[in-house]
């Protein structure tokens, strides 16, 4: 076999399923036999949707989509030191240059080496090849062990809207003593609730749309309020007997979700902005200045991070594919954007057995 078939998203809601040659790892690269990708929501509001995707290295360059893959390393190439031919590998979905302060901290989301040009910053799925076809040329340098006792596609929760989740609970520095808020249970927000529960934190979670809010309660969750409702605010200050959350999370990137946030929390209290997009207006004395808080913005996670997400997974005997109420075979990619895109599902996944 010398092709295969890869998704290209060429905006304006439109899907292709092209043909392309598999690639040859060069130094420093495998190629990688995929077993998951799942869809981020990302994807819909920066490439899916817009009838013009924007301009410029840092736009989407009109490759293979998909950057939460996960697979078995099919080839290696020369150089390749940590990892051989049969090792289950989750993708980090950023490729640094590997050079800067921030890649050599792990942090290759923040890489500050210019973008479009050789061993530049290249996110897989947007400025290289990612996950949303038969194999991925992938940097040794990107690959993240997966443990044997966690699947493909949790592996694949993990590549990207999990990490992000618990960069977030890590600046929260979430534990049994808080009370946590989490406004928005689309696919980040759900992966942060199981991740505060499995850190011993009560959750509470606020959302509109009732097929996420019924499959919230499919989770184990009992605790949930609509947005909607006119005593939305009411009834979760009733929660905290008036005292307001320790943690409030926003997973939503809604101006109304995110001045709740700080409605609520606590005095003393930690606000965490996760979602992407959007924005918000408020009176920092009373909201912020007064109330001592602190506010966090948190974008993905580190390699490290990453790791150790994995290895707690275990621990925790968290399999984040509960996530996935919906799963596709790559021949079925344009009904997964499509169902996706609805905003009434859990996370969606591609497959291959």
């Amino acid at each position: 076999m010398s092709t295969m078939t890869g998704v290209i998203l060429p905006g304006n809601r439109q899907l292709e399923l092209r043909d392309f040659p598999i690639p040859e790892p060069g130094h420093g690269q495998v190629l990688v036999r995929m077993k998951a990708s799942s869809l981020c929501g990302s994807d819909l509001r920066a490439i899916y949707r817009p009838t013009d995707q924007g301009h410029g290295p840092e736009a989407y360059q009109g490759v293979i989509a998909g950057h939460e893959p996960c697979g078995i390393i099919e080839r290696i190439g020369p150089d390749v030191e940590h990892f051989k031919v049969g090792d289950r590998v989750v993708l980090y979905h950023i490729a640094g240059c590997g050079q800067c302060r921030n890649c050599r901290n792990g942090w290759m989301i923040s890489c500050t080496a210019e973008v479009g040009v050789e061993g530049g910053r290249a996110a897989y799925g947007w400025q290289r090849a990612g996950g949303h076809a038969d194999f991925l040329l992938a940097e040794e340098r990107t690959l993240v062990a997966l443990p044997d006792e966690l699947s493909y596609l949790d592996g694949a929760m993990a590549a990207c809207g999990l990490g992000t989740a618990y960069a977030a609970c890590l600046r929260a520095g979430i534990s049994g003593r808080d009370n946590v808020l989490i406004t928005g249970l689309g696919p980040v927000g759900i992966g942060a609730a199981l991740l505060c529960r499995a850190m011993g934190a009560r959750v509470v979670g606020v959302e509109a749309i009732p097929e996420r809010i019924e499959f919230f309660k499919q989770l184990g969750f009992t605790e949930v309020v609509n947005s909607t409702d006119e005593q939305a605010l009411s009834i979760l200050r009733e929660k905290t007997q008036g005292y307001g959350f320790e943690v409030a999370i926003d997973c939503s990137g809604n101006a109304t979700a995110r001045h709740t946030c700080l409605e609520l929390a606590r005095e003393w209290g930690r606000v965490v902005y996760v979602g992407e997009g959007g924005s918000v207006t408020f009176e920092p004395s009373p909201l912020l200045l007064h109330k001592q808080l602190t506010l966090y913005g948190s974008w993905v996670c580190s390699v490290p991070q990453m790791e150790e997400l994995l290895e707690h997974l275990v621990r925790w005997n968290l399999h984040p594919d509960i996530m996935v109420t919906h799963r596709f075979a790559l021949s079925q990619a344009k009904e997964a954007y499509e169902l996706f895109d609805s905003g009434k599902t859990g996370k969606v996944a591609i497959v291959w057995e």
